[in-house]
This record gives C-alpha cells, sequence and structure tokens, in this order.
C-alpha cells in the first residue's frame, strides 16, 4: 500500500480536537481526580506498540503510527481540561534511525502532516509546543513545520506539549555537560559551581518541572534513554495497553494509581505524614 493511501486521513475524517466538551460522564471523572488535589504536573509518556497493535489487527507499522495519532489527540485533550501543565511526548528516539527507510520517511511524512494540519488547533485550545531532541537531524520540512507551529503557539500558556524528537536522554546529559563546559571555558562558570541543579537547568527540560509520572504502554519495563536525568524521582506506571488503544480512560486509570502512591523522595514515611500535618492554631 502506497504511503500516501495509507496517511491520506480526509477520507476517514475524525472528530476535531476538544470535541468532547459537554460529556457530562468524562467532565464527572475529571472533576472526581482534580478534587484530591494530587495531580501530576507533569506527564511523560513513553507511547509503544503501535507496530504490534498493527500487526494483531493485520495491518501495517505505518498503519499503527497513524492510529496512534488518534491517540495522541486524546490524551493532549484530556491532560488540557485537566489542568497538567507539562505533557511529553516519546516520539521518536534516536535510536529509532536505525529503523527501516522506508518507516523512518514514513513517520517524518506522517509528523509533517498532523503538526501542519493541527498547528491552529493547539493555538487556538492555548497549548504551546515545543520540541526537545537532535533537530538537526530532521528533515527540513520536519523543521520548518515544526518551528512555524513553536512560533505560532510560543506565548500559549495552558499546556505545554513537548514532543520529543530524534531524542535520548543521554544526548540530553551529554548536550548540557558539553554546553557547561563551553561556559567554564569562556570563563561564564566556575567548575566548582557545577552541582546537580546546575546541571539539570542545561538540560532540553530546564525550564521545566520534572516528570511526576512516567506512563509506558505495551507492558515494556524499561525506560529506553528516555529523560534519564529527569525521571530519577518520577512514578512509572506501565500498562500492557498498546498505545494506539490508550485513551483517556486509559490515562485516569494512571492518574489514581499515581494519586494513590506515597511520594517519600527519600524520606520516611512518618516524616511525610508530619510535614503535611496542618500546623496546630494559637
Amino acid at each position: 500500500m502506497a504511503l500516501i493511501e495509507v496517511m491520506n486521513f480526509s477520507s476517514t475524517p475524525k472528530p476535531d480536537w476538544f470535541s468532547r466538551e459537554g460529556d457530562a460522564e468524562d467532565e464527572n471523572i475529571q472533576a472526581e481526580l482534580k478534587a484530591t488535589c494530587q495531580l501530576p504536573r507533569h506527564i511523560a509518556i513513553i507511547m509503544d506498540g503501535n507496530g504490534r497493535w498493527a500487526r494483531l489487527k493485520g495491518k501495517t507499522r505505518i498503519e499503527g503510527h497513524v492510529a496512534g495519532v488518534e491517540s495522541v489527540r486524546d490524551i493532549v485533550e484530556s491532560c488540557s481540561q485537566l489542568g497538567i501543565d507539562y505533557l511529553t511526548l516519546f516520539t521518536f528516539s534516536t535510536e529509532n534511525w536505525n529503523r527501516p527507510e522506508k518507516e523512518v520517511s514514513a513517520l517524518m511524512q506522517l509528523l509533517v502532516k498532523v503538526i501542519g494540519r493541527e498547528s491552529r488547533k493547539l493555538h487556538d485550545n492555548n497549548i504551546r509546543l515545543n520540541v526537545i531532541g537532535e533537530m538537526t537531524l530532521l528533515p527540513e520540512k520536519v523543521r520548518t513545520v515544526l518551528k512555524k507551529t513553536m512560533e505560532l503557539t510560543k506565548n500559549n500558556n495552558k499546556l505545554v506539549l513537548n514532543i520529543a524528537l530524534s531524542y535520548s536522554g543521554q544526548w540530553d546529559i551529554a548536550q548540557a555537560c558539553r554546553a557547561i563546559a563551553l561556559d567554564v571555558e569562556a570563563g561564564k562558570l566556575k567548575a566548582a559551581s557545577v552541582d546537580e541543579q546546575l546541571l539539570a537547568s542545561y538540560l532540553s527540560t530546564g525550564s521545566m518541572p520534572d516528570p511526576d509520572l512516567l506512563i509506558r504502554t505495551s507492558g515494556e519495563f524499561r525506560v529506553s534513554n528516555f529523560m534519564l536525568w529527569q525521571c530519577a524521582y518520577s512514578e512509572i506506571y506501565v500498562t500492557n495497553t498498546y498505545w494506539p488503544d490508550f485513551h483517556r480512560s486509559q490515562l485516569y486509570d494512571a492518574m489514581r494509581e499515581f494519586q494513590s502512591r506515597e511520594r517519600r523522595f527519600g524520606r520516611t514515611s512518618e516524616q511525610i505524614q508530619i510535614n503535611n500535618r496542618p500546623a496546630n492554631k494559637l
């Protein structure tokens, strides 16, 4: 099947983003999640399983990637409605460049088509698009549409949507170290001032909080070189669901699990309870 046929969205029109507003049942679920006051500020997702989903359906891998776009829409929409500040989606890793050339080419075409088509919808809903990764390795058409959308949405402040493209956690740490070394060499920094906090500020996510919740679909128990520094204390949620079948109901399950956990950051449960205890009124 030709790529242009697989990627012809117009033949199977999908609902617009944010078209579910007014769904009473969904609004009630979101209200319950918000009522706990324990929503993650930053959610990161390793979107895995498009190829296996396609194989089970008797479809091509490319069709699996196309189907995954609908999950992206639903997750972005629901995160925005819940008031999540940051959503990072692991879209294409540095290692993914080693995949078959035909698949990589189709993925790049898909990026151009989807981002180009949905940039206005992102902007209209106050969502800022940001890209982390080695953008210089991306084809010019991909860079062009991404830069255009980032410029269009740069002042939006409801949700920051990070797309991790040509990204790896090891690259992120290495590029931060190089930048620090150059600043030390230029006399802008002293080597003695380099600590964990400073290094974190040089990462591609330096202006953002670390992910509170890391979700991985398809049942694989590994982080796959994704945000290695930033996810040091993220709560990890793994689901067997393949990405094209991961929608808002599965996201809500992950968030309920997140809310049930005690985040200690090296402290004891007793310390957490004392710190959360209301102060006595005099």
